[in-house]
């Protein structure tokens, strides 16, 4: 089963980049994760105030809100899609990726997959 992961850090480190050697962590658990094939896809976000935008639809009207917004406190910065057998492994290769990442959240989500054969 394929799970979306994202990522959300600790708001009192999220101004400060990660150092050398966790980004040379992150990339070796990256690159073992896509050659055992439970990494599908990964990557960053930038701000929504860089370029983004948040989109609702209510009663069949869309609005569009550009930001910024000062009442989010959480800011997703990176997602990954995995592939694991259960949910247990799913949990287990997110606790890696907080091992290295830091402090912060990551949700995991079940991704929906369409029915066989449609």
């Amino acid at each position: 089963m394929k799970y979306l992961s994202m990522y959300t850090p600790d708001p009192a480190r999220a101004v400060n980049p990660p150092d050398k050697e966790c980004f040379a962590r992150m990339r070796e658990f990256m690159a073992e994760s896509k050659k055992n094939g439970s990494l599908v896809a990964t990557g960053g976000l930038l701000p929504v105030t860089q370029g983004g935008a948040r989109m609702r639809r209510a009663a069949g009207e869309i609005s569009v809100f550009d930001g910024p917004f000062a009442e989010a406190k959480e800011v997703v910065a990176g997602w990954a899609i995995l592939e694991a057998k259960s949910r247990e492994d799913v949990i287990e290769m997110t606790r890696r990726f907080l091992d290295i990442a830091g402090d912060g959240e990551c949700e995991v989500r079940p991704i929906m997959e369409p029915p066989p054969g449609v």
